[in-house]
């Protein structure tokens, strides 16, 4: 369910959605958008808003470039996992065949996460210059 609503938010033509806007559009329960909406906002894919006074929530996307922020979440995983296999390449020796897959598994993370980076960074260039071209072409429409 929680996917259904992302995907439904991701491609709907509205900015924001209360879960009755969500329910309907969707032909599901209330109940049922409750419980797939609270991962989406705890894992940073919607955010939940609420009008000062208002006593709606309602849901959008959490950022415009959200993939991007995505893969920017994930970071903190990738560093974790950085420590841990640092920690049992150094308890179970280089010389080890244990030891040796953990510093090459190690190493592979290593590469994954400056390849995030730099890919991160071409992709906000090229986003950058795809928005201005479509923004132009909106122009002269």
């Amino acid at each position: 369910m929680a996917a259904r609503v992302f995907a439904y938010v991701l491609a709907d033509d509205s900015e924001s959605y209360t879960a009755r806007d969500l329910a309907e559009g969707l032909r599901v329960s209330p109940a049922a958008i409750s419980g797939a909406v609270r991962p989406l906002v705890q894992s940073g894919l919607l955010a939940r808003e609420r009008a000062p006074g208002a006593r709606v929530d309602h849901y959008r996307v959490y950022d415009d470039d959200i993939w991007a922020a995505i893969m920017m979440q994930r970071q903190p995983v990738f560093d974790r996992y950085e420590e841990v296999l640092v920690d049992g390449v150094e308890n179970l020796g280089r010389d080890t065949p244990g030891g040796r897959r953990l510093e090459e598994t190690l190493e592979f993370f290593r590469f994954v996460k400056q390849d995030q980076a730099q890919f991160l960074d071409r992709w906000k260039e090229h986003r950058s210059r795809w928005l201005m071209e479509k923004r132009g072409e909106a122009g002269g429409l």
